[in-house]
């Protein structure tokens, strides 16, 4: 039986406003090819880089978030290697000062070292045409800010790597340090794993390459760790191969033997003076962090949240800051979650909208949990006024404007329970020799007598007491 061990090398692009060691802008997605450039960035002769303080600060207070240490000396290195996409033949990276080491975060309870988060400045992006027999070239992506986060080979499962990264991406985005985008290459991921029987050393690793979405990182290292198995089981040897992943094939392929760390030849940064991170600079970053999900998790349970609830809230920054501004006029902390994870959830997804470019307010959801809270609608009539609602409509002027406020009239609903029960005496009958069930039908009949208005709890007390005082 063997078992996995699985490290992973997780890349975040920042959101700064500008590039990593040069003033081009970094607002490139979605733009034509090669119009976010500058000599810097094309790596041409004479230029020289200045490191971007935004940057700087924003992977202190991601290093922060992680646990880890992230005062003292810190330095840039010179990663050489030769690649079309990267116009200078190096990148700018770190090598043995990282700007933040020595972290972790809780995975299901386990915990997860953090070795290290480096700065580095990104290459472009290479362009494969289909069935074309060249590539293009798009370097609007290179030089812009990356963290490059390396785990300890903590990991254990595929599902276990899937869900770390979920955490790290609300992280990010909740600290406002990355988009943490996988669709729009703001956060990728490397993965190595080997494996070992227990209580013997670790076995060869193999790394798959540039995946961009949390669905292949689990996929590719499904495959990888059957792939393994079957060569070990076969008394074979696994090689320290780079492999990419074949989404349409499901499946890993060999690019390239893995480099040593030699191959890069690293040496000081000669243009870049070494940055002293001062316990006063990492106080002043401290003190500006939002509030990091796993305390919003416990903020949400005190306000009233379940458990489960607390945590898909507090790990998704669209939902909590939605609901956060929801809670603030005066709604029940778990209806509204309740709405906001079932019947909100469930219009967006069936026409692919996102949370936040719908036109849902988080006062206009508080007020239909109001509504209905306070009896003045049925949670039918509440699920019915829902369309319109997320399409930016005040549920309070829809109650008024059409009359839907529900009927609490005792004497009106009195009426109409003794009409419906003397209009079915046979059903009554039923009831009586022991049917509990069949007062639904009285009640139904009830509640369309009453335009479907009546307070239900109040009809059902109602006909109780009438079919027994009949008796």
């Amino acid at each position: 039986m063997f078992r996995a061990v699985i490290g992973l090398e997780v890349h975040l692009q920042l959101s700064t406003r500008t590039k990593m060691f040069s003033r081009c802008r970094a607002d490139y997605f979605g733009e034509e090819p090669n119009t976010f450039t500058d000599p810097l960035t094309l790596g041409l002769p004479g230029t020289l880089p200045t490191i971007n303080r935004e940057a700087v600060e924003l992977a202190l207070m991601f290093g922060l978030a992680l646990g880890c240490d992230v005062e003292g000396f810190t330095q840039f290195h010179r990663k050489n290697y030769f690649y079309p996409d990267a116009p200078k033949n190096y990148q700018i990276s770190q090598y043995d000062r990282p700007i933040a080491r020595d972290g972790h975060l809780m995975v299901g309870g386990r915990r997860i070292g953090i070795r290290r988060a480096h700065l580095e400045d990104d290459a472009g992006k290479l362009i494969h045409p289909t069935y074309a027999d060249y590539s293009l070239l798009d370097l609007n992506r290179a030089g812009m800010p990356l963290i490059e986060m390396v785990t300890e080979p903590d990991l254990g499962t595929p599902e276990e790597a899937r869900e770390f990264l979920h955490l790290v991406r609300a992280i990010a985005q909740a600290l406002g340090v990355s988009d943490a985008n996988p669709e729009e290459g703001k956060m990728r991921c490397d993965v190595n794993v080997s494996l070992h029987r227990p209580g013997e050393p670790f076995g060869t690793k193999v790394e798959v390459k540039n995946l961009n979405s949390f669905k292949s990182v689990q996929r590719s290292l499904e495959y990888e760790i059957a792939r393994q198995t079957r060569v070990l089981e076969d008394g074979g040897r696994v090689t320290q191969d780079t492999m990419g992943w074949d989404e349409g094939g499901q499946r890993t392929f060999v690019m390239r033997t893995k480099e040593e760390e030699s191959d890069y030849r690293y040496f000081p940064e000669p243009d870049l003076p070494p940055l002293v991170i001062t316990p006063e600079w990492v106080e002043r970053v401290r003190a500006a962090m939002p509030e990091l999900p796993a305390a919003k998790e416990r903020r949400l349970a005190l306000a009233g949240l379940r458990e489960a609830d607390a945590f898909t809230v507090a790990y998704d920054v669209e939902l909590s800051r939605f609901l956060d501004e929801a809670m603030t006029h005066g709604a029940d902390a778990q209806k509204l979650a309740n709405w906001l994870l079932g019947d909100v959830t469930g219009w967006l997804s069936e026409r692919g909208t996102p949370l936040e470019r719908s036109r849902l307010t988080p006062a206009h959801l508080a007020a239909l949990v109001r509504l209905v809270d306070g009896a003045a609608i049925t949670g039918k009539m509440a699920k019915d006024l829902l369309p319109e609602v997320m399409e930016g409509a005040d549920p309070e002027v829809l109650v008024r404007e059409r009359g839907l406020a529900v009927v609490t009239d005792t004497a009106e609903i009195e009426a109409a329970v003794a009409r419906v029960v003397e209009a079915n005496p046979a059903v009554v009958a039923n009831i009586r020799a022991g049917n509990a069930k069949a007062v639904n039908a009285l009640f139904g009949q009830v509640m369309r007598e009453l335009g479907g208005k009546a307070k239900p709890e109040l009809v059902r007390d109602l006909l109780g007491a009438r079919v027994a005082v009949d008796g």
